[in-house]
């Protein structure tokens, strides 16, 4: 296994190479740029102008533009630094990363607590009004934008539903804390309910309808119908033989959709104020700064690889079976 994931590390080094590449000439080739507003500004002069392009590097070819920025990435970890607010690009994203995890993460642990074993009872009593009430939930879940349910849920519980206790509104629109607080846990954990109920609502309704057929294929397998022969409970079939083979696929899916939800919180963390990497990406790509756009990317893209490394990992974890010489 060390050897494995060792082996499929180095792979990944000229894999990220390529896409620095390809994601630095898609950034530089897009419309516009950092100096867009500057240059419709009738005050500003050309000589101005130039040296801003001199002082970014915006005078040099691209492909020493790029030689620069990834030998500082490479020898001194150094992102550049952003053109709007002259702050290291590698702090910007430090101080938002652990927010962006914090969402992502509690979103993604609440959406497996209740997908797999709604799926799984959903399989079990296949065709029965349970089975029927969430699969209409699951359809329902995945044709609903994500942004309208995020505005949607402040119009419900921020501006429609008062706190019986307080007067004011039933839950915060947006931010990490209350304005004025001690930045206490449970003011956290009161300002997180509803990102990360909106962010987790499409991904229980994705979840539990693919690891309900998961199941439905499992349970219809002949070692299932084998292990019923022997005269075990239909509890422990399912919850000790069945589901874990069902799992195996699930894994695959998770890591497939780690890019997908941070996508998603890109929205959730824009619509609700959530100061995370979704919201910094947001606000550079307005104002085409490119050091940050190209930190942000270029981190993503590394968590895209490597958690598919991790899900080859978690196959052997949930599968003795599967052997990694």
């Amino acid at each position: 296994m060390q050897t494995y994931v060792l082996r499929r590390t180095l792979q990944a080094i000229p894999l990220l190479f390529i896409l620095s590449v390809m994601l630095f000439l898609l950034v530089r080739v897009a419309p516009g740029g950092p100096l867009a507003q500057a240059e419709r500004n009738p005050n500003i002069t050309q000589e101005q102008l130039e040296r801003q392009r001199v002082r970014l590097g915006l005078d040099q070819p691209l492909y020493i533009q790029y030689t620069r920025w990834m030998r500082a990435v490479i020898l001194e970890g150094d992102l550049g630094q952003s053109i709007k607010t002259r702050q290291p690009v590698a702090q910007m994203i430090g101080e938002r990363i652990p927010n962006t995890l914090m969402l992502v993460g509690a979103a993604f642990l609440l959406t497996l607590l209740v997908a797999i074993p709604l799926g799984a009872i959903s399989a079990r009593k296949q065709y029965s009004w349970l089975d029927y009430s969430v699969t209409t939930f699951t359809f329902a879940g995945q044709s609903v934008p994500i942004y309208w349910l995020g505005l949607m849920a402040i119009l419900i519980f921020y501006v429609w539903l008062d706190n019986p206790l307080t007067g004011g509104p039933l839950l915060p629109s947006g931010g990490m804390y209350s304005l004025g607080s001690d930045r206490a846990l449970g003011d956290l954990l009161w300002h997180m309910i509803l990102p990360v109920g909106t962010l987790s609502i499409a991904w229980i309704a994705w979840y539990s309808r693919f690891f309900r057929a998961s199941m439905l294929e499992v349970l219809n397998a002949d070692y299932v119908r084998t292990a019923h022969a022997k005269g075990l409970t239909s509890r422990r079939v399912i919850y000790t033989h069945a589901m874990r083979n069902a799992m195996m696929p699930l894994v695959t899916m998770i890591a497939l959709d780690v890019p997908s939800m941070f996508a998603g919180a890109l929205f959730i963390e824009t619509i609700f104020s959530w100061p995370g990497m979704g919201r910094l990406f947001w606000e550079a790509a307005r104002g085409r700064d490119y050091p940050v756009l190209l930190g942000v990317i270029l981190i993503n893209a590394a968590v895209i690889v490597f958690a598919n490394i991790l899900a080859d990992i978690f196959y052997a974890i949930v599968d003795p079976r599967v052997q990694y010489e």
